[in-house]
Parts: structure tokens; C-alpha cells; sequence
């Protein structure tokens, strides 16, 4: 009999049976040649099935029916795609084994498994376990087929996780929207994420800047000029800072130490999809969801790059010699010049920061193939760039400089100065055309960048290409001094790219690379599914995008502070899910029970519906605030949101829980700062949505802090349009508009304003439309006028 081979795609489907074979006949749903048949799942083609499956009792959504403990999970097709599904069925009768060649990672394996389990397959199984879509590689992997009971912890792990998402997020979502009357949202993984999420946002919200200063002074010895930072106690009196300043201008000055040090920075770590998709939202705004959609279309449609769902930098030996061949390739296209000066010998088996297999387990780092795509769409030829370059800096040497630390005393005060002197540019030639070499996007071996000096004092560091030197026996003359006024700055709000960092490491601040490891395992998420996980706290309303950073919205905050309240911090904790995740990770290795992590996991289900159970209710202001994300959808009564793919996001739609409307955009005059309407539009209320589509209006709003406005004992307030005084009526003119220069201002950037007279460093559009990186300043208190400042480049 022949063999089905079931792929996860249409295109993946088609692949195999072009590379495997290419006289086969295309029936639409599948490809029949002599030997194999070829057909493909569209996705997840199964589910879990919802509450209501197994009592009808679940189709209403009640507390006292909770906890939902399932002793066996039922398995349900999407109705959207059951017609493949019965095409799957009706080819395993006519065939004798099966090869899985869905995607080679856990959510592969579940996909495949799924369908085994719903459809009853009792065939034999073969497993394709490949990282590339070329026909070299599929024709390989068919010869080195491996039995598919190899992949059994694989199918538990897949199995837990999906299972215990269910179970928290069914249960956890079904308690605290009941409880409390309004749709919110709990999952294992997505909770913990915006727990952090919240944590920075109040770590904003409480800082306060103070000034400080910095004492300058340029000194020079023949031609060469160097500049020195002072040494002592942080400066906060301005006059003492000039005095300072005044004091050694123009005196001379001796070398109390000079050293030189030869130093080598090594090529950035090759990507993983977690740094590629930090890097892509750093360089080019692109989500985490939009990196990995241009990745897919690079590995599955155009055959690229490798299997881009991975989480490991490095490569193994048998990867060494396609890396050459590559390379070679590579020759033939517009990276031919770069390719030119590229040196085989450093990409080699003992280069551990390239070839180390014990970090790689399914898959290696994400690498160009050798197949060489035609012209592609601008935005897969930008993240097409990034891997190319990245895997052609590894074909180069290490760049080399000369750090040379100087310590100046004159009038007996002490100034440390860094110099250092690029010698070699080595692997950063090959983005001299881009300016990457300036950033700084990832630690490597061989630096510290970013760090402070040993001691703990900060030095003037400059770099520079000219050749530097002094003789430490003569004296230098002080040319100039300045003191600069500066502030502290406040945590800075996340990103996409760098909350994905911070998923990596399950929140902690990480920054050694060879720890940062070790953690992956115990992250939050995994690489394929932390974009999902993201795009669904938008989606429920929970965090809206400012330009590249995350805003938390009103109903975000709560629901963080009602599910620490009711006294399950494990659900908002991401060291506990990240432990989670490694304990999931040890059941795939074998090396854990997923029996007993499934008995915690309903003990914890359990222990979530208890602790809301005698919690007080919250207000329903608690909620309001500006809706900057649509909420899901309305269902038919009782219908329960589907499972998302990551876990952690099964919330589901209660009974008569209303869509939640946008909050009006300001007006036009807001965006450059102008004061076009009264602040009693401003503060006038925003409808408020009740269950079952009532809207009743806004009783009161909790101030935000007191009007800066002279002589006024008001309050700002968050209103439909803006942020007013309360005293509106009584003739006060303060008011704030929600869209100011092109950003959409929360309630900690007026927070910000009132405290500081700023907001934090954000994306903003000057009065020409332009995109600027700046702050917003309080110019006018009685009016509440803002003016943009843009970062000091």
C-alpha cells in the first residue's frame, strides 16, 4: 500500500511532492504519485472542544458552575476546514503508513497529533524532521525518516500545554468576567506578559527626575584632543558644577594613569527568531506577528531561510558545509562584494560562537539557503538583509581596536577619559553601507558595551579611526570646560522588541548572553507563539500601540491589579510561568511527568475559582478609560472564544457582554497643540458599555493629579476627548488632548506632565507630519499648551 504524508500547509504539501516526486498528479486536496500520497493540514484542522460539550449547563455562563475539569478532553474539527479533514480520512483508508511532515516543533507535532487521535489512525508513523524547504533537504529527510514513537514526549508536551491553557484560561476567564461583569481576558502565558507590562508602567508612573550635572573638560597634549569626564560625587548644585569648570579651564594639567588595552569585538550571535524579531522592530517598526509572517513567506514560499520558529543561535556540523555553499551562492547576487573579502576559515566546527550542538535541539539558527530568491516584496527583502548580513559577518574577522583609558588631574580635581581606536573593521564592513556598525543590537563575546567603567565611575568614551597617543611624562593643557545640565530618565516603556527580551527571560533583566541561555528554556512562551501572545492583549483591549511603545489601557490595569487582589499571583508571575515552560520543555525531553504537571495544573485551575469567589466586586468606572483597542467580537449567547494558538489566551465572550466603543479622537488642533476647543469637551464623559448593550454615563473619574493651573483647587480628570479640570464649569480653560502631536496620551504621560512638566521619550509627528522621537512639554499650566521637544541627538 502506499504511504499518506501529511504536511501542515498547501505549499509545504507541494513542496515535498516536487522535491519527492514531481510526476505526481495535483487532485487539489492532495498529490497521488506510485509511492506516496501527498496531502496537507490547513493549520489546525482540530480543537479542543468548548464547556458546553460537555454539559449544556456550560452554555450559560455561571460562577457556581466552576471550576470546568474535564477528565477527558474532547477533540472537535474546525468547522472551517472539516472538508480537508474527511479528504485526510478518506486517503489513510486506502494507505498502510503515514509520514508526519508537519512543521518539525512542538505545535507541528500537535497539529499532526490531533488528527491522529480524532480520526483513530492506527498506521504506522514516520517522522520528517528537517529545517529547510529545498529539494536537497526534503530528499534528504525522506532518506533519514525517523520512527515517529521518537516523538512521543514531544506529542505529551504538546498535549500539556495545550491542555493546561484550556484549563486556565477557560476557568480563570469564565471567574473573573462573572465576578466582576465585564469580559476579561486571563491566560498562562498572556497574564504573566502583561503583568510586566504594568509593572514597568508603574515604575514610570513613580519616578520622579531630578537634575544632576556633568563636568566637561577638553584637554590636549601636540595634536592630539581628548575629552575627560569629572571624577567624584554626583553634582546636583549648578553653581558648584560652573565653579568646577571654571576651575581647570585653561590650566595644564598631568596624566596621573594611562593604559592601553587591545580589544576584539566578534560578530553578533546568528539570529534565533526572538532577536530577529527585536532587531526588525528596532530597525524597521515591524511587529513580532509581521516579522514572523515575512519569515514564513521567506522559508515556505520561497524557500530562503531556514525553519525560522526556532530558539537557537548556532549551528551544527553538518551545517558547515551548507554554510559554505552558500556562500558560494551568495557570490552570484548583489552581495557579491561582500562575499569577495569573506574568509572560509573562519566558519568552521571549533568556532563555538557559530558551531555549538549542544544549543541546538530541533532546529538551528536561522541561515540563508543557497537557494537565491528572485525580486522580492520590500519588506521580506529588509528582513532578507538582516539574516543575510548577520550570516555573512561570520565569514569575516573580528574588529579590532585599541582602548586606550586616561585618567587627567589638574587643579587636583580628576577627569577619566575612553578613546577608542578602531584599528581593523573587520566583520563591520558589512554594514558600513547601513550604518549597523553603529548599533549596538545584541551583546557578543569580547565586549561590554554599554557598560560602566570597572571602578564604577563613568568616562568620557569617544571612538575614533585617527591614530591616538600620548606620552604620560609630559603635561596637557586644558583647552575648554562646560558643565551640562542633565535629568535622570525613567524606565523606559516597552516595545515590541524589547518585551519580547524580557518574555525571553520571563521578565528578568537579563543581560549576559551565556545566562540569557540558560533561560530560554524557562521564558514565557515560546519563539513561535510570543507574537500571538502579543497580539491578543491588544486585541482584548488590554494594551494599545503609541508608536512603537505599549500602552497600557484602563482595563489592562485592572484586571492586573483584581488578579493580584484576589490572591493568585502565580497567574501574573513570569518567573512561575517560566517555570512552566521548563517543565513542559523536560516532559518533550522526557525527563518529566506531564500526569503530574496536568494534577497541578487543575489543582491551580481550582484554586483560581476559589480565591475569586470571595472577592469584592469592582466598581464599573474601574474599567472605564479610553477603549484604544476594539474588544472581540460579540457571540451568539453562551458560545465561548476559541482557544488561541499560544495557550494562555482562551478567554471567551460572556453572555451579554458589550462591544467596547473607541474613545473619540482629539480634534485636529490637539495634534500640533493648539487649543481649538472648549475643555468642556474635553472632560465631558464618555459612554460607558452595561451588559446587554445599555450605555449609561461616567458618575465620576479618579483625578489624576491637581490642575497646575494658578489659583485652581481643581483636579484633572480623564474625560471623552481629553484630560480637563474638574472646576470646567467654574471657567477653568486646562485641558489636554488625548491625540497631541500624532500620539495617543494615556493617563501616566499626564501623570508625567503634571508632575514633571514632560512626558517620557516617545514617536510623535511634528507640524509637518513628520515622525520625531521626542517628549511633550507642558508650555502653557493655565491652558494646558503642550510644545514638542525632540531627543537631543
Amino acid at each position: 500500500m502506499k504511504t499518506l504524508i501529511i504536511a501542515e500547509k498547501p505549499d509545504m504539501g507541494r513542496n515535498i511532492a516536487a522535491a519527492i516526486d514531481p510526476k505526481a498528479k495535483n487532485h487539489r486536496t492532495y498529490i497521488e504519485g506510485e509511492t506516496y500520497i501527498i496531502t496537507w493540514a490547513i493549520g489546525h484542522l482540530i480543537g479542543l472542544a468548548e464547556p458546553d460539550a460537555y454539559d449544556d449547563r456550560y452554555k450559560k455562563w455561571n460562577f457556581n458552575d466552576l471550576p470546568i475539569v474535564p477528565e477527558q478532553f474532547k477533540l472537535v474539527p474546525n468547522p472551517r476546514t472539516k472538508d480537508q479533514l474527511k479528504v485526510i480520512a478518506e486517503l489513510a483508508k486506502r494507505t498502510g503508513a503515514l509520514v508526519n511532515a508537519c512543521d518539525a516543533g512542538r505545535e507541528g507535532q500537535h497539529i499532526f497529533s490531533l488528527i491522529q487521535r480524532h480520526l483513530k489512525l492506527k498506521h504506522p508513523v514516520k517522522r520528517l524532521w528537517i529545517s529547510d524547504l529545498t529539494p536537497e533537504t526534503i530528499r534528504r529527510g525522506f532518506a533519514e525518516l525517523k520512527d515517529g514513537s521518537e516523538f512521543d514526549n514531544l506529542t505529551r508536551a504538546a498535549k500539556a500545554r495545550s491542555e493546561a491553557d484550556w484549563l486556565i484560561g477557560m476557568n480563570g476567564s469564565r471567574a473573573f468576567t462573572t465576578k466582576h461583569n465585564e469580559l476579561l481576558s486571563v491566560g498562562r502565558v498572556q497574564t504573566p506578559v502583561l503583568a510586566l507590562l504594568y509593572d514597568r508602567q508603574k515604575e514610570i508612573e513613580a519616578f520622579t527626575s531630578s537634575k544632576f550635572y556633568e563636568v566637561e573638560a577638553w584637554f590636549e597634549q601636540g595634536e592630539t584632543v581628548y575629552r575627560g569626564l569629572w571624577q567624584g560625587d554626583k553634582l546636583t548644585d549648578g553653581e558648584k558644577a560652573a565653579a568646577l569648570a571654571d576651575k581647570v579651564r585653561g590650566k595644564t594639567g598631568r596624566i596621573e594613569s594611562y593604559e592601553v588595552k587591545d580589544t576584539k569585538e566578534y560578530p553578533f550571535k546568528l539570529y534565533d527568531l526572538t532577536l530577529l524579531q527585536r532587531e526588525a522592530n528596532a530597525k524597521f517598526g515591524f511587529s513580532a506577528k509581521k516579522t514572523l509572517d515575512l519569515a514564513q513567506a521567506l522559508y515556505e514560499k520561497h524557500k530562503a531561510i531556514s525553519y525560522p520558529r526556532t530558539n537557537s543561535n548556532y549551528v551544527t556540523e553538518q551545517n558547515i558545509p551548507e554554510m559554505h555553499r552558500t556562500l558560494d551562492q551568495l557570490a552570484r547576487t548583489d552581495y557579491a562584494p561582500l562575499v569577495q573579502n569573506a574568509e572560509r576559515k573562519f566558519v568552521h566546527k571549533n568556532n563555538k560562537a557559530v558551531c555549538n550542538p549542544a544549543k541546538v535541539e530541533d532546529h538551528h539558527a536561522i541561515l540563508p539557503t543557497h537557494k537565491m530568491p528572485g525580486a522580492l516584496p520590500p519588506d521580506e527583502q529588509k528582513l532578507y538583509d538582516l539574516i543575510v548580513r548577520r550570516f555573512l559577518s561570520h565569514f569575516y574577522p573580528a574588529a579590532s581596536y585599541k582602548v586606550h583609558t586616561v585618567v587627567t588631574e589638574a587643579e587636583g580635581e580628576r577627569f577619566k577619559s575612553t578613546v577608542k581606536q578602531l584599528l581593523d573593521l573587520g566583520w563591520k564592513v558589512i554594514y558600513a553601507d547601513s550604518s549597523k556598525a553603529k548599533e549596538k543590537p545584541a551583546k557578543s563575546r569580547g565586549t561590554k558595551q554599554n557598560q560602566e567603567a570597572d571602578d564604577g565611575e563613568e568616562a568620557a568614551e569617544e571612538e575614533t579611526s585617527a591614530p591616538f597617543s600620548l606620552d604620560s611624562q609630559q603635561p596637557v593643557h586644558c583647552k575648554d570646560s562646560a558643565a551640562k545640565e542633565k535629568e535622570t530618565q525613567p524606565p523606559k516603556a516597552y516595545t515590541e522588541g524589547t518585551l519580547l527580551k524580557a518574555m525571553e527571560s520571563a521578565g528578568k533583566q537579563i543581560e549576559d548572553e551565556e545566562l540569557r541561555d540558560a533561560m530560554k528554556d524557562s521564558g514565557l512562551g515560546t519563539p513561535a507563539t510570543r507574537a500571538s501572545v502579543i497580539e491578543r492583549l491588544k486585541q482584548v483591549g488590554y494594551v494599545v500601540m503609541q508608536g512603537k511603545r505599549i500602552a497600557m489601557t484602563q482595563k489592562g490595569r485592572t484586571a492586573v491589579e483584581l488578579i493580584r487582589g484576589a490572591g493568585v499571583e502565580l497567574l501574573t508571575s513570569p518567573e512561575m510561568t517560566g517555570h512552566w515552560e521548563r517543565r513542559l520543555n523536560e516532559i518533550a525531553r522526557g525527563s518529566a511527568s506531564d500526569d503530574t504537571f496536568m494534577q497541578n495544573v487543575k489543582k491551580f485551575a481550582a484554586l483560581i475559582v476559589e480565591k475569586v469567589r470571595v472577592q469584592a466586586r469592582a466598581a464599573k468606572q474601574a474599567f472605564e478609560g479610553e477603549a484604544a483597542a476594539p474588544a472581540p467580537r460579540r457571540k451568539r449567547a453562551g458560545a465561548a472564544a476559541k482557544s488561541a494558538k499560544e495557550g494562555g489566551s482562551q478567554a471567551a465572550t460572556a453572555p451579554g457582554a458589550a462591544k467596547t466603543k473607541r474613545a473619540a479622537a482629539g480634534s485636529r488642533a490637539a495634534a500640533t497643540g493648539r487649543q481649538a476647543e472648549p475643555a468642556a469637551a474635553a472632560v465631558s464623559p464618555a459612554p460607558v458599555p452595561r451588559a446587554g448593550g445599555s450605555t449609561g454615563a461616567v458618575t465620576a473619574h479618579a483625578p489624576i493629579g491637581p490642575c497646575p493651573r494658578a489659583g485652581c483647587r481643581g483636579h484633572i480628570i480623564r474625560g471623552r476627548r481629553g484630560y480637563g479640570c474638574s472646576e470646567y464649569k467654574a471657567g477653568c480653560g486646562f485641558v489636554v488632548w488625548k491625540d497631541s502631536f500624532g500620539a495617543a496620551l494615556g493617563e501616566a504621560d499626564i501623570s508625567s506632565l503634571l508632575r514633571h512638566g514632560r512626558t517620557a521619550q516617545m514617536q510623535l509627528q511634528d507640524s509637518q507630519g513628520r515622525a520625531v522621537e521626542g517628549c511633550l512639554v507642558l508650555q502653557d499650566r493655565s491652558t494646558g499648551q503642550l510644545k514638542l521637544e525632540p531627543m537631543k541627538s
